[in-house]
C-alpha cells in the first residue's frame, strides 16, 4: 500500500509532494513513538501484576495505527 502510494506522487508538485513524504513520515514515527511509550506500560503493568491496566493499555494499543 505504502508503495502505491509513492507511486502516485511522482504526478505531485514536487515542494506538494516533499510536504506529502514529510507528513508521512512524522506520523509514522509518532506511531512509533507511542506505540513504545503504551509496550513500557504494559511491561510496567505486568511486573505490577496490575491485570486492568494491562487490558486497558492492550485496548490502547489496538487503536493505534
Amino acid at each position: 500500500m505504502e508503495k502505491n502510494k509513492l507511486n502516485g506522487m511522482n504526478q505531485v508538485d514536487p515542494n506538494i509532494r516533499d510536504e506529502m513524504l514529510a507528513e508521512l513520515f512524522l506520523d509514522q514515527m509518532l506511531n512509533n513513538f507511542k506505540k513504545s511509550k503504551i509496550f513500557e506500560e504494559i511491561d510496567q503493568s505486568l511486573k505490577n501484576k496490575d491485570k486492568e491496566t494491562f487490558f486497558r493499555l492492550t485496548e490502547q494499543l489496538k487503536s493505534v495505527s
